[in-house]
């Protein structure tokens, strides 16, 4: 309960402090004076460190100023974040997914770092979109004929996630439809794909771009994303909700943050180039043609959808945790 109370409390918090931000005077400034650096919490070459680096192109060219981004993967996003409070630079921010925020108070017990107060949601970007997919050896062509065979087969379908937002929508499926399954782990997921496409693995959740090369060979099927909108990569893959699953739906938003401290003045600076970057329809296409969604909102819009997923996570959470 003290972490779901918490979570009620920040969805005031997030979003009337980026209220205020916005209608709060904003002071005069000259920003950016240098370099400006941009910390990402994933490895380089993936979808979201590349929309990164255009983001930093088109910011560069606005600002006049040189925009470097640099990649600090691990630990759920926590080494990327202690990096950018470990620097007292407001030249320095963080384009990170939602759960540094909305996912890490659930799973860590003690964070070096305050969700809540430390860190300032400037701007969203995009939303990656998240699938369900199953090994073809299965036999199932959507997501309630994946629940079929669960039920039928209690305790021998096996599944895997992406951490994050990916996990959370398997443990929803597992929760509301009451099914039992076996969850297998990897150090490093990448051989999941692999034991999926062998047809070792029943059913795995992460990104939609994983499951693409899978899919066109035949070894694996997309069954539903859990976004509201369907992928532009792959258009024939229902919505959960329009597979009838609304409680699977969650939005996967990434965007800038900045750390605690950082003025409103530079906070709306950086959120208004960014909703005019977000808003060119060549950003746009390059997010779309990398399987990514473009989304674009006020600081506030970007502290409300957060907010809302840490709550829906938090009743997840405290569901998958209850003893019946």
């Amino acid at each position: 309960m003290r972490v779901l109370c918490r979570s009620a409390i920040a969805l005031i918090a997030l979003i009337c402090g980026a209220g205020a931000l916005l209608t709060g005077p904003a002071k005069a400034e000259v920003w950016p004076e240098r370099t400006v650096r941009i910390i990402v919490p994933l490895p380089p070459g993936g979808p979201t460190d590349v929309a990164a680096r255009r983001l930093a192109e088109k910011l560069a060219e606005r600002w006049r100023q040189p925009v470097i981004v640099e990649n600090k993967q691990g630990a759920d996003g926590i080494v990327a974040v202690t990096a950018l409070l470990g620097t007292s630079d407001n030249h320095t921010l963080l384009f990170s997914f939602a759960g540094i925020v909305s996912i890490n108070p659930y799973l860590h017990e003690k964070l070096p770092y305050d969700p809540d107060a430390d860190l300032i949601p400037i701007a969203p970007v995009l939303d990656n979109f998240i699938a369900f997919a199953a090994s073809t050896s299965l036999g199932v062509n959507s997501l309630s004929e994946l629940v079929a065979f669960a039920r039928a087969n209690p305790g021998k379908l096996s599944w895997s996630a992406l951490p994050g937002i990916p996990n959370y929508a398997f443990l929803a499926l597992l929760r509301s439809q009451k099914i039992d399954a076996v969850r297998v782990g990897y150090r490093d997921f990448s051989p999941a794909y692999q034991d999926l496409h062998q047809g070792r693995l029943h059913a795995v959740v992460a990104g939609v771009t994983n499951f693409m090369g899978h899919r066109d060979n035949g070894s694996a099927k997309i069954l539903a994303v859990v976004n509201r909108e369907r992928s532009d990569m792959a258009p024939e893959v229902p919505t959960v909700l329009e597979a009838g699953f609304p409680e699977l739906a969650f939005d996967g938003p990434v965007g800038l943050y900045g750390p605690r401290g950082m003025s409103a003045a530079i906070v709306e600076r950086v959120a208004t180039d960014v909703r005019a970057i977000v808003g060119q329809d060549e950003f746009r296409q390059k997010l779309i043609s990398g399987g990514a969604a473009p989304r674009s909102g006020t600081p506030a819009d970007f502290a409300a959808v957060i907010a809302e997923q840490r709550d829906k996570i938090g009743v997840l959470h405290q569901s998958a945790t209850r003893k019946d």
